[in-house]
């Protein structure tokens, strides 16, 4: 379902600034930095729209899209991924669209929406710890 995401997934968290030992992760552990990443970033972008620190807002919110458009759906192998791959990479690019308009809009609500259809997905990412499917196909 997923291409191997330790090359552009690192990539676009040294972009996007955030630490820890990217270079020693797992392509699953890639995978769950970006889901804490885009909290993280969502959670500010959110708090700078409150306070009308429209500076950092931007700079949080362009972040949390990039994790999004360039790490999550960067990593799916629409190919082998089968639907739910095609279904994640519709979650994804909804969640970027929507993202979009809250930060033309200032419409910290859209947030909380984007984090609320995020959440499940971290969840249940975090929760698979890295095992691969039974017949041995990798993640």
């Amino acid at each position: 379902m997923f291409t191997p995401v330790s090359t552009r997934a690192a990539s676009v968290y040294k972009r996007v600034n955030v630490e820890t030992g990217i270079e020693s992760a797992s392509p699953h552990q890639l995978v769950v930095m970006l889901f804490d990443a885009l909290q993280q970033y969502l959670l500010a972008a959110q708090g700078a729209m409150e306070r009308g620190d429209v500076a950092l807002k931007c700079q949080k919110m362009g972040a949390a899209i990039r994790v999004l458009d360039e790490g999550l759906r960067g990593a799916l192998n629409l190919e082998q991924g089968g639907d739910i791959a095609r279904n994640l990479d519709a979650v994804y690019e909804f969640c970027v669209n929507r993202l979009t308009v809250a930060n033309l809009k200032n419409d910290p609500q859209a947030i909380t929406e984007v984090m609320g259809i995020m959440a499940p997905i971290a969840s249940g990412w975090k929760q698979m710890n890295g095992q691969t499917p039974a017949n041995g196909q990798s993640r």
